[in-house]
């Protein structure tokens, strides 16, 4: 499967992207808010379809930084796991946090890609700081509800920008391309 995922277009690769982001935020929100008894199925969703926009991101962004987008794939899914389990010692939402240290790698190699316009890579940025506010818990209640906006605005644009413009192609392949 990860090859199948490697060798697959780079617009592609955003465009599912931004598609499995969209899916796994609604199934989250729709599980939580609207259908209580189907939080559990909605969980298992936001987390698969979470689990290959990282994947699909870390082949997006390797020829970026391959480290980096390494990093950034490693936080998240550690991120995801620790969601799955529902791990949150002493009340810090340890899957917020490392999804917020998510949030800045990816904003960093998207502004050091030349393939996306680089005030995507800021608004991630931003958003990665919001959802890094859970670090301290009195501090995410005081700044709430605008860390949350800025958290899901900062995320959720980018992924619309991938999901309905996706990536220059040409520019992919030249930054892709060995020097």
């Amino acid at each position: 499967m990860l090859a199948r995922i490697a060798e697959a277009s780079p617009r592609f690769k955003a465009r599912m992207a931004g598609a499995l982001s969209l899916l796994g935020l609604l199934t989250a929100v729709f599980g939580e808010f609207f259908f209580r008894r189907l939080e559990i199925a909605g969980d298992l969703i936001a987390v698969a379809s979470m689990l290959a926009v990282t994947l699909l991101l870390y082949f997006l962004f390797k020829p970026v930084s391959g480290g980096l987008s390494l990093l950034a794939a490693s936080f998240n899914l550690v991120g995801l796991t620790c969601g799955a389990l529902r791990w949150n010692p002493r009340g810090l939402d340890i899957p917020v946090v490392l999804n917020g240290f998510y949030c800045l790698l990816i904003g960093c190699l998207i502004f050091r890609a030349i393939f996306l316009p680089q005030i995507l890579g800021a608004v991630m940025a931003i958003g990665g700081l919001g959802w890094l506010t859970f670090l301290s818990p009195p501090l995410a209640n005081h700044l709430s509800p605008y860390n949350l906006a800025a958290g899901i605005l900062g995320q959720e644009s980018v992924m619309l920008w991938l999901l309905v413009m996706g990536v220059k192609e040409q520019r992919w392949k030249e930054q892709a391309s060995p020097a």
